[in-house]
């Protein structure tokens, strides 16, 4: 069939009026991300970064979750339990880290692991600064990743909800712990902690009134127990009694107050937080003398080097020593020997964050929005972007949204 030159050209004027087809926008919820979690080598880290029904919520908007085989067994969650949520199973954590563009992570990796990582990861872990070897942010920076420090990460209303749900694990689990050593073994009092009618009920001695010593304190008062707290704030102390609804002895920490409620006292809990460096030792050994035979000491500030002077660190296989014939608990990390529900908490305040990062589909949206992520962010692109820890290592640091401003 010919066509005549002035049929086509009557074509293709009308093409000119024509709507013409044009690239549609992404859309922020289109980001998929490839999640992975390596099994946690650390001495004694038994928790998980997401539970099974975590990976089911992030498998069901859209991404991919790569896990490495048994690491959730230190949580008692099965690779099966993983699988028919969704998630791949690989078995090796190189295989982890190559495929995987977010890693997620407990504890911060080591420098064996950071080999593994991609240029530009996102790496969510602890950060925990006081045992990092020197070069360790070095070796991060050469692989330009971005890292963020969840015990950083804050919420609406700028509380650490990690620090939180860790702390009042650790505050309830430290009262169970003494109460398992206060009744049984070699040293023990033989002494329930509690109350029984017409009976002296157990003393608890409580130092730090911050979320551990609160859960600790709530614990200690639900058995019973009468409760005794010291603490250098008295707006802390003020709060603690609100809280719990009830008045408790308080005081600050003078000598002669710590050494009278510790001669009556059956248990101590250290739970004081330093706000940088290490924890102020502020029970000496002369008063820990002066304690009860078979009282229990239980040291949650060991991790930051302990607030009684007789603590030592143990583990979680060997976790008591005796001292003047005081029973010491001074494992670090008291959430990891109750990985499940620790794992649970944990999962609980990831999962909104990463379905944030899958919803703006790149790091640096999720910053501009989310100031809590931000404040988690120690390094971007490679570039430390934390003033204490470049202080600390003696490395150059920058201002992070100058950062996002030229990156974007």
């Amino acid at each position: 069939m010919d066509i005549s030159k002035d049929t086509l050209k009557s074509l293709s004027q009308s093409a000119l009026f024509q709507p013409k087809e044009q690239m549609m926008p992404v859309k922020e919820g289109d980001g998929k991300m490839v999640i992975g979690i390596p099994k946690e080598i650390v001495f004694q880290e038994h928790r998980v970064a997401l539970t099974p029904d975590a990976v089911k919520v992030m498998v069901a908007n859209g991404h991919d979750v790569i896990i490495e085989s048994g690491a959730g067994k230190g949580a008692n969650f099965t690779d099966q339990e993983y699988s028919e949520a969704g998630a791949q199973l690989y078995y090796s954590a190189k295989e982890v880290y190559q495929k995987a563009v977010l890693i997620m992570k407990v504890a911060p990796p080591t420098l064996a692991e950071i080999e593994f990582m991609q240029p530009q990861q996102t790496l969510v872990s602890a950060l925990q600064l006081t045992v990092q070897p020197k070069d360790y942010m070095r070796k991060l920076s050469e692989k330009k990743i971005h890292g963020i420090a969840w015990d950083y990460i804050q919420d609406e209303e700028g509380v650490y909800p990690v620090v939180r749900a860790m702390g009042e694990i650790a505050g309830n689990t430290s009262i169970l712990i003494a109460a398992e050593l206060l009744a049984t073994g070699r040293h023990s009092r033989r002494a329930m902690l509690g109350n029984v009618t017409g009976v002296r009920p157990s003393e608890v001695v409580i130092f730090g009134a911050g979320t551990v010593g609160e859960s600790a304190a709530r614990a200690a008062i639900g058995l019973g127990a009468t409760v005794k707290i010291f603490d250098q704030s008295i707006y802390k102390l003020r709060r603690i009694q609100t809280d719990l609804q009830r008045r408790l002895f308080t005081s600050t920490p003078q000598p002669d107050a710590i050494l009278a409620a510790l001669k009556t006292a059956d248990v101590a809990i250290g739970s004081i937080r330093a706000k940088a460096g290490q924890t102020p030792v502020i029970v000496n050994e002369e008063m820990v003398g002066q304690m009860k035979y078979g009282a229990v000491i239980v040291d949650v500030s060991i991790d930051h080097g302990g607030c009684f002077e007789t603590s030592e660190v143990t583990n979680h296989d060997n976790p008591i020593f005796i001292k003047h014939d005081v029973i010491h608990y001074c494992v670090p990390n008291i959430p990891s020997r109750v990985s499940r529900t620790a794992s649970y908490a944990l999962s609980n305040i990831f999962v909104p964050i990463l379905l944030n990062f899958g919803e703006h589909g790149s790091f640096e949206g999720v910053l501009r929005k989310y100031h809590g992520v931000r404040n988690g962010v120690y390094m971007f692109n490679g570039t430390l972007t934390n003033k204490y820890l470049g202080e600390a290592f003696n490395l150059p640091y920058q201002d992070l949204d100058l950062l996002i401003a030229a990156f974007t």
